[in-house]
């Protein structure tokens, strides 16, 4: 289609009636073209049929597609329609037909790398697909090349996934030492898109190198020198979660307290998703023993100025020894940890101090309707204040410095005195 080729010519007098029509409006109507592009992709598809088997014809047919066709869905189509012709049969498919399948299949990949094409995660599927029927080599080639056909994401998260999938192995019938090639080169290119982009492909990359213990040690390291710069506390999280279910305590806790560092909960952010994140990394901390939990609980102090959840961490903190579970689940004759004492003094002073600046929070804008709710919130308060040592006396002083502060509020304060004195 010389109408869509960018250096139309401009001068050729051998043909000068044909370019005066041209040139003027070399494009024709929109609706028009692409008609006559499917007409051009039912040709060459057409044209791959009847050149199955003749490898001379097969290659001047993929030369003059490649040359001719622009539209990246069209060749899709071609490299689909081509691999179905060529393992149609029930006899052994046609290996030069699907190399050209996968030749057009490559130059889509290319094509459509860095433009939107809600087809992509189709496309990248199918191509792995095809690379399988071609062979072990084909699949090495695609991974070797990733970066000039695949995004990081694509590369770790369906290319390299399903090339390790048992599935692909038992399809391509591989020896251990074609199966040690072949995750080799997976393992490669995931550290190498964990590089490029850890926050998509950290935990695809850690996944892929579990059973190679450098490489999941690089792919672990990267991930700790993005976890300050590039990633999100949920990200950090999840890939802790995966860290401690493989069996990697200390990892997942030492990428906990990484992740707590970029969290930031306000004190009326009491249904938060990430909450379950830090009860969980609490938990964790508190598993591992005294030292953890004493290095985890200034971070949440930190990052979290929601009471309810202070409290829910102070309570579950107080009920069991740090590190109790030990060797075998047998259960150490620990102490519990003081309230009196770092670092659990310094957990109760913040959800102390988070109770009482909720409360002027809430009596700012207060209506009516939130009265009980909020009397209740007190209670709970008050809870956490008797925890302390002298907490009866502040607990007192906190309630009548409200009955000074919001006399103002005349119900409100009735309630509070029918509730605390």
């Amino acid at each position: 289609l010389l109408v869509l080729e960018s250096t139309a010519p401009t001068g050729d007098l051998t043909r000068p009636h044909h370019i005066a029509s041209v040139v003027p409006n070399r494009y024709p109507r929109w609706f028009t073209l692409s008609h006559i592009e499917s007409q051009q992709c039912e040709l060459a598809s057409t044209m791959l049929t009847a050149a199955k088997g003749d490898v001379r014809r097969l290659e001047t047919v993929l030369e003059s597609i490649q040359k001719n066709i622009h539209s990246s869905s069209h060749i899709f189509k071609l490299a689909q329609d081509a691999f179905k012709i060529a393992t149609l049969m029930d006899s052994l498919p046609d290996i030069t037909l699907l190399k050209v399948s996968l030749e057009l299949g490559l130059q889509v990949m290319r094509m459509t790398l860095s433009t939107l094409n809600w087809r992509r995660r189709e496309m990248v599927r199918w191509l792995v697909t095809c690379a399988t029927e071609v062979g072990v080599y084909a699949l090495d080639s695609i991974m070797q090349s990733w970066f000039t056909l695949f995004t990081p994401t694509e590369a770790t998260s369906i290319v390299a996934t399903t090339v390790m999938s048992n599935s692909t192995i038992v399809r391509l019938h591989l020896d251990c030492h074609q199966q040690e090639k072949l995750a080799s080169s997976a393992r490669t290119l995931a550290l190498q898109c964990a590089m490029k982009d850890p926050q998509n492909c950290a935990l695809s990359a850690l996944t892929l190198c579990e059973k190679d213990h450098i490489a999941f040690e690089t792919a672990y390291q990267i991930v700790l020198d993005a976890a300050t710069t590039g990633m999100s506390y949920t990200q950090l999280f999840t890939i802790a979660r995966y860290m401690e279910h493989r069996g990697y305590p200390m990892r997942a806790y030492k990428l906990a307290t990484l992740a707590m560092t970029h969290l930031n909960l306000s004190y009326n952010q009491d249904t938060h998703p990430a909450i379950n994140d830090v009860l969980w990394a609490c938990a964790l901390s508190h598993s591992l023993g005294k030292n953890e939990l004493a290095a985890i609980i200034p971070l949440v102090v930190k990052s979290v100025k929601c009471a309810t959840v202070l409290s829910d961490i102070l309570r579950r903190c107080t009920l069991t020894t740090p590190g109790m579970v030990g060797l075998h689940g047998r259960r150490n004759s620990g102490k519990l940890m003081s309230l009196d004492k770092a670092p659990l003094r310094q957990l109760l002073d913040a959800t102390i101090g988070a109770y009482i600046n909720t409360t002027h929070s809430r009596l700012t804008h207060i209506s009516p309707r939130h009265y009980s709710e909020f009397i209740e919130f007190l209670s709970k308060a008050r809870e956490t204040f008797l925890m302390a040592h002298d907490g009866h006396i502040q607990f007192t002083q906190f309630i009548d410095n409200l009955k000074q502060i919001y006399k103002g509020k005349k119900k409100l304060m009735m309630l509070v005195r029918e509730r605390f004195g």
